[in-house]
């Protein structure tokens, strides 16, 4: 029995599921983007290797993307360096890890300005190699925080100050452990602790003051995460890293995960960056973060090292709502507090209780109201997908040799695209549709109808997967024109399902519905007009989604039908448009 995520998610589900191409149940909907997926895995779900066809996914997108991770290992054009030294991505679907892969070297550089070592000394990427994940730290300390509540030691909406008196000074008495969580505290982004004496460090976390009062706005903030750290090894009685060992990476197997790696990993462990600030030199078994470093490689909101396989364990053991084979992470409510955004207030900062959520930015086309993910500084991304069932990991080492050389976005967003590409939007109607890709501009035009008796009635199907407003929205838009082509009208058109945008519309936009839509429209036209009408996609550069797909298009004015599409699909001339199964 399959138990709820969240009722946003449900609902979500139930109205896709009253639409043209979702009148069936979730179930059995491996490799559908249409198809999203209520409510959790089976608690005791362990990932198994396989590949994309037998998750029923298109191994073109992803091999087309891990192509692009593959090539960032060098110079591009563009791109005056590489992005990074090297990167292991792995991608799983329903369980199926379909692809883990390496690229380039845990170790190229001898120095900051890029100074390649002799070949003989550089040590390639490999599968398991593992990496400082940076800020993904901070899901590790949020889980722990929640194990804490789950046991009753620990209040979300207890002040900080009840658990660490200290911490109560200069306005901070109010905060709450969900404040820290949702990164609402009203705390500072930063702190420098590495340039104080050491037993100055925590001390003066504690003693920060709010740069906004609590509650009033988002600021994402690693004294939040450094503060949560010292909470649970103050309630657990016991340091960070042996709680994390004991309550998570312990019992999920995650053999490759924690603090201080020793020195017999060494050689598997991929190089960051060269410091000179303090002055470390070519970092590598050390944490990268200044402040986890100061503070002897364990707190709350850096430190860990992992591997992709380790990640995708406790990715899967949180899409199954807190259970992997026979461990126990966390409740099924706890994972849902996860989900679930607290930070409805602050547009576009989505955040549960560890994750960000639905951030385009970098989980692309698998974003969405349930779409969680966390990066790390150091060139590191999760995302998890449960709608589709589906974690992706991306490790590189983009601060090998330097940080300044530049971010590793795109690739994130290549890797997270790939997969959303690769499950199947099918057809409303039929065994075709007409499908616009993601990221250029598509053009279908109809030949020429008419005369016509009127005003004419357009109806189709569309489902549309782009940006939302906020984000810069990119719209499909209806043209009409009655001189050949030489001018176009917008036919202005109302949309029903789940997600659409309501009343009428110029142009339809959204994201993360993955519903079809029911669309009609009346174009202006004069008794005896003839008349073209064309769908148009135009995206810009920016976050990409799963695209657009058009299907079921039907013209007619009061007299008689002019145009059936699912009888007549010679009827239109398509640039960049292209009929597909899926």
């Amino acid at each position: 029995m399959r138990r709820t995520l969240t009722a946003l998610l449900l609902a979500s589900v139930a109205v896709a599921g009253a639409g043209p191409a979702c009148a069936s149940s979730p179930a059995g909907a491996g490799g559908r983007f249409d198809r999203p997926q209520a409510g959790f895995a089976e608690p005791d779900a362990v990932l198994r290797p396989g590949s994309p066809r037998e998750a029923g996914l298109d191994p073109a997108p992803i091999d087309a993307a891990l192509r692009r991770v593959a090539a960032w290992t060098e110079v591009t054009p563009g791109r005056e360096h590489p992005m990074y030294a090297g990167a292991v991505a792995l991608l799983a679907h329903d369980g199926v890890v379909v692809r883990q892969d390496a690229y380039g070297h845990e170790v190229r550089y001898a120095d900051g300005r890029g100074t390649e070592l002799p070949p003989g000394e550089q040590e390639p990427m490999r599968p398991d190699t593992i990496f400082d994940v940076a800020s993904i730290t901070k899901l590790f300390t949020s889980i722990a925080v929640l194990q804490q509540v789950e046991d009753g030691d620990v209040g979300l909406d207890e002040p900080v100050a009840r658990y660490l008196p200290e911490f109560g000074s200069h306005g901070k008495g109010s905060i709450t452990v969900r404040q820290l969580l949702t990164h609402t505290s009203g705390l500072q982004a930063e702190v420098r602790l590495w340039k104080l004496p050491p037993e100055e460090r925590i001390p003066h976390v504690m003693a920060l003051t709010p740069e906004h009062p609590p509650g009033t706005s988002y600021e994402y903030s690693d004294p939040n995460m450094i503060t949560l750290g010292v909470l649970v090894s103050r309630v657990a009685g016991e340091p960070l890293d042996q709680v994390v060992r004991q309550r998570i990476t312990g019992p999920l197997g995650m053999v490759d995960t924690g603090y201080n790696p020793p020195a017999s990993k060494r050689h598997r462990i991929a190089a960051t960056e060269f410091q000179a600030d303090p002055p470390r030199g070519v970092v590598r078994g050390e944490v990268h973060d200044e402040n986890a470093w100061s503070l002897g490689g364990v707190a709350g909101e850096a430190g860990i090292f992992s591997t992709a396989h380790d990640l995708a364990v406790l990715g899967q053991a949180l899409l199954n709502g807190g259970g992997y084979g026979d461990a126990r992470l966390l409740d099924e409510d706890s994972v849902e507090r996860m989900l679930t955004d607290f930070n409805g207030a602050f547009p576009g900062n989505a955040h549960g209780l560890g994750f960000e959520l639905d951030q385009r930015w970098y989980m692309a086309g698998l974003s969405g109201p349930a779409s969680a993910g966390h990066t790390g500084y150091t060139g590191t991304s999760l995302v998890l997908d449960p709608r589709s069932r589906s974690v992706v990991v991306l490790l590189t080492n983009r601060v090998h040799p330097s940080r300044e050389w530049g971010s590793n976005n795109e690739a994130r967003q290549a890797i997270a695209q790939g997969m959303a590409e690769s499950m199947a939007v099918r057809p409303s109607r039929g065994a075709q549709q007409w499908s616009a890709p993601a990221t250029a501009p598509a053009e279908l035009t109809t030949w020429e109808l008419g005369p016509v008796a009127g005003p004419v009635q357009v109806s189709f199907d569309a489902f549309v997967d782009t940006q939302r407003d906020g984000d810069g929205a990119d719209p499909l838009i209806v043209e009409t024109s009655a001189d050949g082509g030489a001018s176009w009208r917008p036919v202005r058109v109302t949309a029903r399902g789940d997600g659409a945008p309501e009343g009428p519309q110029q142009g339809l936009a959204g994201a993360g519905h993955r519903a079809w839509w029911e669309v009609e429209g009346f174009a202006d036209a004069r008794p005896g007009e003839r008349l073209l009408l064309r769908w148009r996609y135009a995206p810009d550069a920016r976050y990409t989604g799963r695209g657009v797909q058009v299907d079921g298009i039907e013209v007619a004015d009061r007299d008689r039908t002019l145009l059936d599409g699912e009888l007549e699909p010679g009827a239109f001339t398509a640039e960049g448009w292209r009929l597909t199964e899926r």
